[in-house]
């Protein structure tokens, strides 16, 4: 997850400069969005109602976190090919007109739901939504992201800090309960089956 959030537009204005104070500028939609180019310093970018967020690029334990978290679920689901687990931050389609774009860290969607590989982003909300914390995360705007996913119907989401070693587990709404480094996590009724240690998820 980001650690700061910017607005900015990437798209080319083609008024002339003295203009460009009084003319807003367009809207981004899903589709342009999704012919950006990442920026070569490493920065993740999503679309919030049509304005592109850049996010600094992670660090080496947000990353090692993350990877961690897909093996685990990975080495549970493909045997059984349940469904499909993406990290890096996979495009997902929340919302249309003004778009809205995000990446969450972790994801999974079954196979029920999502038949087929995707080319581009997903155009349904993942089963399973897992944002992990940077040090320097604004928490009101990990607040809105995890809103956002119970609002378009992801029934469980997963807040993962690496530093407290804790997850927060939000099972259809801003009720979260927290787990602790001893605790069992499983997937509930979204994923029946799969569980590990919270320590598992840092190891």
């Amino acid at each position: 997850m980001s650690r700061c959030f910017r607005v900015c537009s990437f798209r080319p204005n083609p008024m002339p400069e003295i203009a460009m104070s009084t003319v807003q500028q367009p809207l981004i939609t899903a589709i342009e969005f999704e012919r950006m180019l990442d920026p070569t310093d490493g920065s993740k970018l999503e679309l919030v109602r049509g304005e592109v967020i850049v996010m600094p690029p992670p660090k080496g334990r947000h990353g090692i976190c993350c990877s961690q978290i897909a093996w685990l679920l990975l080495n549970f689901v493909k045997p059984k090919k349940l469904g499909w687990v993406t990290t890096n931050d996979t495009g997902v389609v929340l919302e249309r007109g003004p778009d809205t774009v995000r990446g969450p860290d972790v994801a999974f969607w079954s196979i029920t739901r999502q038949p087929q590989m995707p080319e581009g982003d997903f155009e349904i909300p993942p089963d399973i939504a897992i944002e992990v914390l940077s040090p320097n995360d604004r928490r009101p705007d990990v607040r809105a992201k995890i809103k956002e996913y119970l609002f378009y119907s992801v029934p469980l989401v997963w807040l993962v800090d690496p530093e407290t070693k804790t997850v927060m587990v939000y099972n259809g709404n801003m009720r979260g309960l927290e787990l602790g480094d001893d605790d069992l996590l499983d997937g509930g009724s979204v994923l029946p089956g799969f569980s590990c240690k919270v320590s598992e998820l840092f190891a």
